[in-house]
């Protein structure tokens, strides 16, 4: 469906989370993803659910039959789309605003997950936050601090809170980055908190093998979602992604196939992995 080479991309007003700033519109699987009972019963929470990745990762689990808890900051339209599309699917959804830079936020809506869909059998770790600047000294602490407590604080609380919560063959899947691999200067503190959540992957994985819980993360490449032109001077997001073989950015619909196969016991003996899919840009 999106096998061509390149793309032309751009914002329709000023920079924004919000999908309705996106061109070209973003593939979700809104129409495309079908589903065959591989998460069956299951009950998921999804951080950034509410678009991007987080969204298509959602719409996917609500096809192959679980139940979804929907994680985001403050975009309640987008959510609330997310929302109806898990219900379509013919699953439970509930919607979880707030902040996770707040360590009781992120205990809270472990609880919230299970009293509002009886069970927490998968986490995703999605959510992110960044900003680029072109000299290090551009990089406040409170830029740095917010892009830590979002994207590497939040999973780790997130982890710890449900650790006791997974059931045996539960699972953890962190979104991590090529960034890891192949840091852009100009995306320093993001990089950063992007290779440190490998390490926690890792090491989360042999703590969490005690109790029958497996911990993995995916690494995508450049993709195309409201964090691009959210967070990027005009110059850098439209020539996003020409530098993959599919002189394109991925859309958020291919990567849904593999946080679908993590979660589900076919990945029964998969642990402590992490998985690129970054265009061929890089091995990971």
């Amino acid at each position: 469906m999106w096998l061509r080479r390149g793309m032309i991309l751009r914002s329709r007003s000023a920079a924004s989370g919000f999908l309705s700033v996106m061109v070209p519109d973003l593939d979700h699987g809104e129409s495309t993803y079908r589903g065959s009972g591989k998460l069956q019963g299951l009950s998921a929470l999804i951080t950034g659910a509410d678009s991007g990745i987080g969204r298509a990762i959602a719409i996917s689990y609500a096809r192959e039959g679980a139940n979804v808890a929907i994680s985001y900051l403050s975009e309640d339209s987008d959510a609330q789309e997310t929302r109806q599309l898990v219900e379509a699917a013919g699953q439970q959804a509930i919607c979880l605003p707030g902040d996770l830079r707040e360590e009781t936020f992120c205990e809270e809506i472990i609880d919230r997950t299970i009293s509002g869909l009886g069970a927490l059998d998968i986490l995703v770790n999605n959510a992110a936050f960044q900003e680029t600047e072109e000299e290090i000294e551009a990089f406040s602490t409170e830029v740095f601090d917010r892009i830590l407590k979002t994207n590497l604080y939040a999973p780790f609380w997130l982890s710890r809170a449900a650790m006791s919560r997974l059931p045996v063959g539960g699972s953890i899947i962190n979104t991590v980055s090529i960034q890891r691999y192949d840091p852009s200067p100009y995306l320093l503190p993001y990089a950063t908190t992007k290779s440190a959540l490998i390490g926690m992957t890792k090491a989360t994985a042999k703590l969490a093998m005690e109790q029958g819980v497996r911990v993995n993360a995916v690494a995508p490449g450049p993709v195309w979602t409201p964090f691009i032109p959210g967070s990027m001077p005009k110059d850098k997001f439209e020539n996003f992604g020409k530098d993959t073989l599919f002189m394109r950015p991925a859309q958020p619909a291919e990567l849904a196939p593999l946080y679908v196969w993590l979660a589900s016991p076919e990945a029964s003996f998969v642990t402590g992995e992490v998985y690129g899919c970054s265009g061929g840009k890089t091995p990971v």
